[in-house]
């Protein structure tokens, strides 16, 4: 790519990004140039990409996923059901998860999520059954495939109900199963650097699901190899409980004992903390996964953004599993969240500019890639370009607010690292059709019996 001509990407009909109004140029997987209004290129023999009818912003970042659980949406036995019934409905179903299934139910999420605008997603898989040992590596050929920017956490479970966790014994590993596999993929596949396409983290899943020897083990591999820490914590009032009875503490004071409340880590959901809590995370640096629509379907609360970002605590857009949410399009959980918010805090404290700023800036600083999330020279050439040509959008004033008010799901064009990952709304050789076709096939067998 780098020996390929820049590409001025011109006149926009909007753009997120101050002193851009003329554009873009990119070369080489970065922003080389803003155009500002009234000039031209400053970079000679320039390719040109007509923007006239697009809204342009960076890729948008995904902070939760759980890519498998496309496999098991709308599913009658977990439906209506608050968190920990909802999770004891599953897991006897994503027991069954094989290696096709997985390839499968990871291909249809990373599509979703390019097709929505998402230059880089993170995925938390924490379901090995027997058979799926090599759930991670699928994911990573899957990334590598569809061209989209990745960081795959290493999930676990060890904590099953014989030994007082929710998960059934068919779904957990041990210790040193995990340990070992986490240092395999993070040896074989994390990259560093501001160019890194695929990087790996380390992801117990939750306190009712994984020994506090786990923790602590996770912590110290994750310091000794580097590598970013993710979790669920404080998503429901259930969980505080089983910590308050499990381990004598709240959630934060557990995590904290494990070594965990630092800049490594981020943490999906955060609803349940309170005022001294969030002061603790804004001062560790530690962020938060705020995932609207899955904290809405099970009705497990309202995530306190504006007390979190006032606390100090950064804040980015997750759209979790497609169990609970029951979709992977990042547009329009930035909708999602912008909505939720707003009603929260009123019209003067939430915008669709910090909406639209926690899923790029803010998950940027959740997943540690400074180099990510805006449109500023030096910064990664991620991009998402949206058309305003749908009946949504006919009589619109302002692009940008149009994209979040109006409800945009889908991006024209797509760019990762300099390439188009996404043109005139497809992603170039997929089948779409095929696709589905399997996917439901795959899915119709686990959910039976």
């Amino acid at each position: 790519m780098s020996d390929a001509k820049p590409i001025w990407i011109r006149d926009p009909l909007a753009i997120l990004a101050d002193g851009a109004e003329r554009g873009i140029v990119v070369k080489g997987g970065r922003i080389i140039e803003l155009v500002p209004a009234g000039g031209t290129p400053a970079t000679a023999d320039v390719a040109v990409l007509d923007a006239g009818d697009h809204v342009v912003l960076p890729g948008l970042i995904n902070t939760h996923h759980h890519f498998y659980q496309t496999l098991t949406r709308a599913l009658p036995a977990a439906m209506d059901r608050e968190l920990f019934p909802w999770l004891q409905a599953l897991y006897p179903v994503w027991a069954k998860l094989t290696p096709d299934a997985l390839e499968l139910g990871v291909t249809v999420a990373m599509s979703e999520l390019l097709l929505s605008g998402c230059t880089t997603t993170t995925d938390h898989h924490y379901v090995f059954p027997a058979g799926l040992e090599d759930a991670v590596d699928i994911e990573v050929a899957v990334a590598r495939r569809l061209g989209v920017r990745v960081l795959l956490t290493r999930g676990s479970m060890n904590l099953s109900q014989r030994d007082g966790g929710l998960p059934p014994d068919s779904v957990v590993q041990d210790e040193d199963t995990i340990l070992a596999d986490s240092a395999r993929v993070v040896a074989k596949y994390h990259q560093r650097g501001a160019d890194a396409m695929v990087q790996i983290a380390l992801a117990p899943c939750s306190p009712f699901s994984v020994t506090t020897s786990l923790m602590r083990a996770t912590a110290d591999l994750a310091d000794k190899l580097d590598v970013r820490l993710h979790t669920h914590l404080a998503e429901t009032e259930d969980e505080n409980r089983f910590c308050q009875e499990m381990y004598g503490c709240r959630p934060l004071d557990y995590l904290e004992q494990c070594g965990w409340l630092n800049a490594r880590t981020w943490l999906a959901h955060g609803i349940f903390f309170n005022a001294d809590e969030m002061k603790r995370l804004g001062k560790a640096k530690t962020t938060i996964s705020h995932c609207a629509c899955s904290n809405q379907l099970l009705a497990s609360g309202c995530c306190p953004v504006c007390e979190m970002e006032e606390a100090g605590v950064g804040i980015g857009i997750g759209v979790d599993g497609s169990a609970s949410n029951d979709g992977s399009n990042l547009m329009q959980e930035v909708r999602a969240a912008f909505l939720l918010q707003r009603a929260r805090y009123g019209v003067t404290k939430v915008s669709h500019k910090d909406a639209l700023r926690w899923a790029t800036k803010g998950s940027a600083a959740c997943v540690g890639r400074p180099e990510l999330g805006e449109i500023a020279v030096g910064k990664a050439a991620d991009l998402a370009l949206f058309r305003l040509d749908e009946l949504r959008f006919s009589g619109h004033g302002d692009p940008l607010a149009a994209l979040v008010l109006c409800g945009a799901y889908r991006a024209d064009r797509v760019m990762v690292a300099g390439k188009w990952a996404v043109v005139d709304g497809t992603i170039p050789g997929l089948d779409v059709a095929d696709l589905i076709r399997r996917h439901s096939s795959a899915a119709r067998a686990m959910q039976v019996g």
